[in-house]
């Protein structure tokens, strides 16, 4: 059986192709559209789990805030850096990476969270709280089911999944001392021959204050 791959490892070798495929999923554009309409002017934003930057850091970017994206790969580091030069982008794991508190207007965090363990994606969630300034706002996307180290394949890698059921994920966020202001769930297909539809949950946040 074959070793999971880590995600350095997984999004190194899917590269640009993961835009080809995902493209802009609904969800995500409607995290965005809510941050585009509730930042004030030139907001401090941290993306984690940038990607290759599209759309997240590029849209927020376009609209003049200043967006500081974190990754594990450094092939999507690279790829960011070339699509969205005017946003920072720094290869790094959440876990391991600190920032001062109250230093972020807003932080997204698209997908990026799939394989963490529990336990890791509650002390992040905590973070989160921490960095943002009172009222900051917080936009997740992910997977939501119960699992917890189960095989998946993606991109024809095997990896380790884990995510959450939505109530209790909504409910994690929750006790990290996130106020959660909205959700939104639906049914994505990407542009994969032979990808099974996934459903997609947005959670919206922001800290108390």
């Amino acid at each position: 059986m074959n070793r999971p791959v880590t995600a350095a490892e997984l999004f190194d070798a899917i590269g640009s192709a993961y835009d080809d495929v995902f493209g802009r999923a609904p969800v995500v554009d409607k995290a965005l559209r809510h941050l585009l309409d509730t930042l004030p002017p030139s907001s401090r934003v941290l993306d984690i789990g940038s990607g290759t930057g599209r759309p997240a850091a590029e849209d927020l970017s376009a609209a003049g805030h200043r967006v500081t994206g974190l990754d594990v790969s450094p092939v999507m580091i690279d790829l960011a850096r070339e699509h969205v030069p005017a946003a920072t982008f720094v290869h790094a794991d959440v876990r391991e990476w600190t920032s001062p508190p109250e230093s972020w207007e807003a932080v997204c965090a698209f997908f990026p969270f799939l394989q963490m363990p529990r336990k890791d994606t509650e002390a992040v969630l905590a973070d989160i709280a921490r960095w943002l300034v009172p009222g900051g706002l917080f936009a997740l996307v992910t997977v939501p089911r119960d699992a917890e180290d189960v095989r998946a394949e993606f991109f024809g890698h095997t990896f380790l999944e884990t995510s959450f059921a939505p109530d209790d994920l909504v409910r994690r966020v929750g006790a990290a001392g996130l106020e959660v202001t909205g959700t939104h769930s639906e049914i994505f297909t990407a542009d994969e021959p032979g990808t099974p539809p996934e459903e997609h949950l947005l959670i919206l946040a922001r800290r108390p204050g």
